[in-house]
Protein backbone atom coordinates (compact mmCIF):
# COMPACT_ATOMS: atom_id res chain seq x y z
CA UNK A 1 0.00 0.00 0.00
CA UNK A 2 1.63 3.50 -0.80
CA UNK A 3 -0.27 5.92 1.42
CA UNK A 4 0.22 9.69 0.33
CA UNK A 5 2.76 11.84 2.51
CA UNK A 6 1.09 14.78 4.66
CA UNK A 7 2.44 18.40 3.55
CA UNK A 8 0.33 18.94 7.18
CA UNK A 9 2.06 18.00 10.73
CA UNK A 10 0.00 15.50 12.65
CA UNK A 11 -2.40 18.05 14.24
CA UNK A 12 -2.99 19.88 11.29
CA UNK A 13 -4.00 16.61 9.44
CA UNK A 14 -5.79 15.85 12.00
CA UNK A 15 -8.00 18.97 12.67
CA UNK A 16 -8.13 19.40 8.74
CA UNK A 17 -8.99 15.93 8.17
CA UNK A 18 -11.89 16.42 10.69
CA UNK A 19 -13.47 19.22 8.61
CA UNK A 20 -13.11 17.77 5.15
CA UNK A 21 -15.02 14.39 6.22
CA UNK A 22 -17.61 16.55 8.03
CA UNK A 23 -18.04 18.32 5.18
CA UNK A 24 -18.20 15.42 2.79
CA UNK A 25 -20.82 13.89 4.91
CA UNK A 26 -22.72 17.44 4.95
CA UNK A 27 -22.38 17.54 0.88
CA UNK A 28 -23.61 13.67 0.37
CA UNK A 29 -26.35 13.65 2.59
CA UNK A 30 -27.42 17.62 1.06
CA UNK A 31 -27.50 15.99 -2.49
CA UNK A 32 -29.70 12.92 -1.33
CA UNK A 33 -32.11 15.36 0.59
CA UNK A 34 -32.21 17.49 -2.13
CA UNK A 35 -32.93 14.75 -4.76
CA UNK A 36 -35.53 13.13 -2.27
CA UNK A 37 -36.99 16.34 -2.57
CA UNK A 38 -36.73 16.85 -6.15
CA UNK A 39 -38.18 13.33 -6.76
CA UNK A 40 -41.80 14.27 -4.69
CA UNK A 41 -42.75 17.09 -5.23
CA UNK A 42 -45.95 18.63 -5.74
CA UNK A 43 -47.56 22.05 -5.87
CA UNK A 44 -48.14 25.25 -8.02
CA UNK A 45 -44.62 26.07 -8.41
CA UNK A 46 -43.46 22.64 -8.61
CA UNK A 47 -41.14 23.08 -11.98
CA UNK A 48 -39.15 25.97 -10.35
CA UNK A 49 -38.39 24.63 -7.17
CA UNK A 50 -38.19 21.51 -9.05
CA UNK A 51 -35.22 22.62 -11.16
CA UNK A 52 -33.96 24.58 -8.22
CA UNK A 53 -33.39 21.35 -6.41
CA UNK A 54 -31.22 20.12 -8.91
CA UNK A 55 -28.63 22.92 -8.83
CA UNK A 56 -28.41 22.60 -5.22
CA UNK A 57 -27.94 18.40 -6.35
CA UNK A 58 -25.05 19.44 -8.78
CA UNK A 59 -23.70 21.38 -6.66
CA UNK A 60 -23.56 19.37 -3.81
CA UNK A 61 -22.25 16.45 -5.99
CA UNK A 62 -19.45 18.96 -7.29
CA UNK A 63 -18.11 19.67 -4.21
CA UNK A 64 -18.06 16.11 -2.26
CA UNK A 65 -15.68 15.24 -5.13
CA UNK A 66 -13.39 18.54 -4.53
CA UNK A 67 -13.68 17.84 -0.68
CA UNK A 68 -12.67 13.78 -0.97
CA UNK A 69 -9.90 14.39 -3.37
CA UNK A 70 -8.24 17.42 -1.02
CA UNK A 71 -8.98 14.85 1.89
CA UNK A 72 -6.59 12.34 -0.57
CA UNK A 73 -4.23 14.94 -1.14
CA UNK A 74 -3.34 15.90 2.56
CA UNK A 75 -3.07 12.21 3.38
CA UNK A 76 -6.47 11.66 4.86
CA UNK A 77 -9.15 8.91 3.43
CA UNK A 78 -12.45 10.10 3.01
CA UNK A 79 -15.08 7.83 3.91
CA UNK A 80 -17.93 8.52 1.54
CA UNK A 81 -20.00 5.17 2.57
CA UNK A 82 -23.60 5.19 2.65
CA UNK A 83 -23.44 3.71 6.85
CA UNK A 84 -20.95 6.66 7.50
CA UNK A 85 -23.22 9.30 5.92
CA UNK A 86 -26.47 7.55 7.44
CA UNK A 87 -24.56 7.28 11.22
CA UNK A 88 -22.68 10.82 10.79
CA UNK A 89 -25.62 12.61 9.00
CA UNK A 90 -26.92 16.07 10.68
CA UNK A 91 -28.92 16.76 8.24
CA UNK A 92 -32.85 16.48 9.17
CA UNK A 93 -34.81 13.75 7.21
CA UNK A 94 -37.52 14.59 5.10
CA UNK A 95 -41.11 13.42 5.76
CA UNK A 96 -41.82 10.11 3.36
CA UNK A 97 -44.52 10.82 0.69
CA UNK A 98 -45.97 13.82 -1.62
CA UNK A 99 -43.92 17.43 -0.41
CA UNK A 100 -45.47 20.33 -0.94
CA UNK A 101 -43.88 23.10 -2.80
CA UNK A 102 -44.20 25.35 -0.06
CA UNK A 103 -42.91 22.94 2.52
CA UNK A 104 -39.85 22.31 0.61
CA UNK A 105 -38.61 25.86 0.04
CA UNK A 106 -38.77 26.60 3.44
CA UNK A 107 -37.18 22.98 4.40
CA UNK A 108 -34.03 23.49 2.12
CA UNK A 109 -34.04 27.06 3.33
CA UNK A 110 -33.54 25.51 7.08
CA UNK A 111 -31.32 22.53 6.06
CA UNK A 112 -29.19 25.43 3.99
CA UNK A 113 -28.80 27.42 7.13
CA UNK A 114 -27.70 24.63 8.92
CA UNK A 115 -25.13 23.55 6.66
CA UNK A 116 -24.16 27.05 6.60
CA UNK A 117 -23.09 27.83 10.36
CA UNK A 118 -20.99 24.28 10.10
CA UNK A 119 -18.66 24.86 6.92
CA UNK A 120 -18.38 28.55 8.88
CA UNK A 121 -17.24 26.89 11.71
CA UNK A 122 -14.75 24.65 9.80
CA UNK A 123 -13.68 27.85 7.59
CA UNK A 124 -12.73 29.12 11.34
CA UNK A 125 -11.19 25.42 12.25
CA UNK A 126 -9.04 25.21 9.22
CA UNK A 127 -7.75 28.73 9.20
CA UNK A 128 -4.53 28.08 11.17
CA UNK A 129 -3.02 24.32 10.35
CA UNK A 130 -4.44 24.17 6.55
CA UNK A 131 -5.12 27.60 4.76
CA UNK A 132 -5.64 25.74 1.27
CA UNK A 133 -8.56 23.57 2.78
CA UNK A 134 -9.70 26.88 4.55
CA UNK A 135 -9.86 28.37 0.73
CA UNK A 136 -11.83 25.72 -0.58
CA UNK A 137 -14.46 25.33 2.50
CA UNK A 138 -14.50 29.45 2.18
CA UNK A 139 -15.85 28.59 -1.84
CA UNK A 140 -18.38 25.88 -0.54
CA UNK A 141 -19.53 28.23 2.23
CA UNK A 142 -20.68 31.09 -0.73
CA UNK A 143 -21.91 28.53 -2.70
CA UNK A 144 -24.19 27.58 0.22
CA UNK A 145 -24.83 30.67 0.95
CA UNK A 146 -26.32 31.97 -2.53
CA UNK A 147 -28.52 28.85 -2.84
CA UNK A 148 -29.72 29.43 0.89
CA UNK A 149 -30.52 33.09 -0.34
CA UNK A 150 -32.48 31.97 -3.50
CA UNK A 151 -34.89 29.40 -1.19
CA UNK A 152 -34.91 32.10 1.46
CA UNK A 153 -36.57 34.60 -1.45
CA UNK A 154 -39.20 31.96 -1.98
CA UNK A 155 -40.36 31.63 1.22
Amino acid sequence: MVAVKSPLDDAARKTTGEALQGALVDLIDLALYAKQAHWNLTGRNFKVVHEHLDEVVDLARQYQDEVAERAVAIGVNPDGRARTVADRTQVPQLEAGHLADDKVVAAVTDVLAQLIARFRERVAATDEPDPVTQDLLIEITAALEKQHWMFQAQV
